[in-house]
């Protein structure tokens, strides 16, 4: 068990490098398909280095006036 959160730890630190070298924390605005980004480059961790680079595109409805 110690060893699989050592190696999970791991694994998401790593997709937080791709993150940040990918500078998806630069910049004011903050929407859906920003954080959605980031979350899912966190989480495919390695993979960004094997050649992954996912993207997240979704909407949020806008209040009534």
């Amino acid at each position: 068990m110690r060893i699989g959160s050592v190696i999970l730890v791991i694994w998401l630190v790593i997709g937080l490098l791709a993150a940040v070298q990918r500078s998806y924390f630069s910049g004011d605005t903050a929407n859906c398909a920003k954080v959605g980004t980031i979350a899912v480059t966190v989480v495919a961790g390695p993979l960004n280095y094997l050649g992954a680079n996912p993207k997240i595109r979704c909407t949020t409805p806008h209040p009534s006036k």
